[in-house]
């Protein structure tokens, strides 16, 4: 059927229209198809097409370190897994994929823990819960701690993210996999999550550092013989971070990772509301916030603002109303300043592997302090174009997740190096200020002619009295012969100066300070210095008393 074009003038529109109206309707079917897919595919960014173009060979890791890292030429440069490539399961190939599989399903091993209920010095309380290598192994009894004091497995201590406990799947994806290591593992459950109530008025935060502390040199302090390393992921990494830099070299931990950090808060708060994608993780991390309140409504609706906390729209939000109240911050950029973990980078004293997507829709890359990592030669900087936040699923069937083998691999080759970090203690002042504590104190010696020696104590503890000018060659009694004859001659000079009639309450100071002059010569700062505070205010009142008491007998004597 052909259809009738009318006579006279017929505008260019006008045949669009006529020539639109002739095309079959399955085309414009495909063509918004098409459209549709193009915007999922840059709104969802994928990248299976890139990955199909490249032979599904996956990307590169890139490695930021320091030139002169001996953890980097030592320990990294032999991991295999950092020195390879990421290939993410094709049929996952989005961050955002990646992470709601992760969250809905993700695959997690199956095992059951031993729960400790710890608590901390404030009266909150922990829950710790353990999945130890025998109980991987099969060879140990149910609900029975079977690790002693002196046993040498290394432990691994596991702090979940924001909202997240035990029970989530990347954590029982490394927890199962250190523990088929042969390792021991403790996931340390943030205050009122994994079915734990909260018994004190402190809630955590995101840079809450003391429950950590407390559990880390709880387990130093009970397993000394066992080293300490710890897993941070998402928010538990940056307090793990923060947690470092506060310590340095004072941290019993051995070794360290860091997973999807967030780094600088600020950055990230401002992130996240930027793009709608964005703000859709911002909307769900509030609901599981206003979730996490709810379980301990009574509480927070005496310490903080309950009716802001139902409202609350965004996690800024949430913070404004809940974190920042009780946490006493000023603001919520305040506390998110204060929280930062990339602001201790530059003091971490251990062995720290830190692994980062570069297509993180919560933790941008933004955030990620490349220059401090970089001047710090105990930091690795393991980077990926692509890995979601936490997710890193690899394989057809997306049942290993790439972050988790890379800190396998890490702890372990660290664990057989001599670059394991020990605890160190600053030493004592050489020279410490005087204590109220007599124990401390050298011991006085007064003989019958007045004066003064200091002697070391009963234990030998006490430091020897060695003259400035001796050298390192003279011997023990020679020293002694030295000082005796020294104080023999100073003291018949103050026998023939007070045979002279020069007793007098001034000449007697005078006397006294010439003595200890000499006297302080031989002796430490602070021991002699005691001595000379308790001559020195005492020594005129005794003079004169002296003076009186014996006028007529020394005027017999002139």
């Amino acid at each position: 059927m052909e259809t009738a074009v009318p006579e006279g003038d017929v505008s260019v529109t006008g045949l669009l229209i006529v020539a639109a109206s002739m095309m079959p309707a399955s085309v414009y079917i495909s063509a918004l198809l098409i459209v549709l897919a193009v915007f999922l595919y840059d709104f969802l960014e994928f990248h299976f097409i890139g990955y199909f173009f490249r032979g599904f060979m996956g990307d590169p890791v890139s490695l930021t370190f320091n030139p002169g890292s001996k953890i980097y030429e030592d320990i990294v440069s032999k991991c295999r897994v950092l020195h390879g490539r990421y290939l993410a399961t094709p049929w996952l190939a989005s961050p955002h994929l990646q992470i709601a599989f992760l969250n809905f399903y993700g695959r997690p091993p199956v095992f059951t823990y031993r729960r400790q209920l710890y608590s901390v010095s404030d009266g909150g309380t922990i829950a710790l819960d353990w999945l130890l290598a025998s109980d991987v192994a099969g060879s140990s009894l149910a609900g029975e701690m079977v690790i002693c004091e002196e046993d040498t497995t290394p432990i691994v201590i596991v702090v979940p993210g924001l909202t997240s406990d035990s029970s989530a799947a990347y954590v029982k994806h490394i927890a199962f996999q250190m523990a088929k290591l042969g390792w021991n593992v403790v996931v340390e459950n943030h205050r009122g999550l994994g079915g734990v109530s909260i018994t004190s008025d402190c809630f955590y935060n995101a840079g809450w550092t003391e429950d950590l502390r407390e559990v880390v040199n709880n387990l130093h302090e009970k397993f000394s013989m066992a080293p300490l390393f710890a897993i941070g992921t998402s928010i538990g990494a940056n307090i793990l971070v923060k947690y470092l830099g506060e310590e340095g070299e004072k941290t019993p931990l051995a070794g360290a990772a860091s997973i999807c950090s967030p780094w600088d808060l600020v950055v990230c708060d401002r992130f996240i509301r930027r793009k709608l994608v964005q703000r859709f993780y911002d909307r769900a991390l509030t609901i599981g916030l206003k979730g996490y309140a709810q379980l301990h409504r009574p509480l927070l609706t005496r310490l903080a603002n309950w009716d802001g906390i139902r409202k609350s729209r965004s996690v800024r939000d949430f913070d404004n109303h809940a974190t920042c109240i009780v946490g006493n911050f000023e603001t919520v950029d305040t506390y998110y300043r204060q929280c930062n973990s990339v602001s201790y980078v530059g003091n971490v004293s251990v062995p720290l592997l830190c692994i980062s997507a570069l297509d993180d829709p919560v933790c941008t890359k933004e955030a990620i302090p490349w220059d401090e990592c970089r001047l710090n030669k105990n930091i690795i900087l393991a980077t990926t174009p692509h890995g979601g936040h936490l997710a890193y699923f690899e394989g057809i069937t997306a049942r290993s997740i790439w972050w988790v083998r890379a800190v396998h691999e890490f702890l372990s080759a660290l664990h057989f190096s001599p670059h394991m970090h020990t605890q160190k203690i600053k030493n004592p002042d050489p020279y410490p200020q005087l204590d109220t504590s007599i124990d401390k104190t050298p011991y006085i010696n007064i003989s019958e002619d007045g004066l003064v020696a200091a002697m070391q104590s009963d234990d030998g503890s006490g430091d020897e009295v060695v003259p400035h000018e001796s050298n390192n060659e003279q011997t023990h009694d020679e020293v002694r012969a030295k000082e005796s004859s020294q104080l023999n001659n100073l003291s018949n000079r103050m026998e023939r100066e007070d045979a002279d009639s020069k007793s007098s309450k001034d000449d007697s100071t005078t006397l006294a300070k010439r003595f200890m002059k000499q006297l302080s010569r031989h002796g430490r700062k602070s021991m002699w210095l005691l001595v000379y505070i308790a001559i020195a205010s005492s020594w005129p009142l005794a003079g004169s008393a002296l003076l009186f008491m014996f006028r007529n007998k020394l005027k017999g004597y002139k």
